[in-house]
């Protein structure tokens, strides 16, 4: 098995989906309904134990099939190198966006939660509460939060979807690092 092929995978993944980096490395093939394109995190994995559903654009379904091929024969989408049995270690991820040349104050593995919402939020295509449940968030009004049980589906599809668009047009622009081998030049 490549390790730096599955670690770009995971980065790539991490990027389309936004989970926490937790909450990727410990992803499990039986999580995953590729037919509906859904994610479906169970509630002991998350950090507020709540199951999730994550919405999976064409683009993660494409790299989740290639994945497939890869690691398939282990239990998790990312396992380690040594241990197909265990997940990748918490340093990996961070780890490798060193590597690329990326230092803590730039870029971690969290980050990509940040940067989707920000930009998301920016481009006003998409509800507020929307980004908020795809972040995994709950409503800090205690009772809206106990009210509003929705969970804005139909719009999050799309919008992963929009997301995913937008990455590969950022990295065909140039705008952005495309998450290859080797270290990312310095400019």
């Amino acid at each position: 098995m490549d390790g730096q092929a599955t670690t770009r995978a995971a980065l790539q993944l991490i990027a389309l989906t936004f989970v926490r980096p937790g909450e990727l490395r410990h992803a499990e093939w039986t999580e995953f309904d590729t037919d509906n394109a859904i994610w479906d995190i169970p509630a002991q994995k998350m950090k507020m134990p709540r199951p999730h559903k994550v919405p999976l654009s064409r683009q993660a379904l494409a790299l989740i099939a290639a994945l497939r091929e890869v690691t398939g024969s282990s239990r998790f989408l990312f396992p380690q190198i040594r241990s197909w049995h265990r997940p990748i270690s918490d340093n990996t991820l961070n780890a490798a966006l060193r590597r690329l040349g990326y230092d803590k104050t730039q870029m971690t593995a969290h980050g990509f939660r940040s940067t989707a919402s920000t930009l998301l939020n920016e481009s006003r295509r998409w509800h507020h509460d929307a980004i908020e449940r795809q972040l995994a968030h709950q409503d800090n009004d205690e009772v809206r939060a106990a009210y509003n049980s929705a969970q804005y589906w139909d719009e999050r599809v799309r919008m992963m979807q929009w997301w995913a668009d937008r990455l590969d047009d950022l990295r065909r622009s140039g705008l952005v690092v495309p998450i290859k081998a080797g270290r990312r030049s310095a400019t």
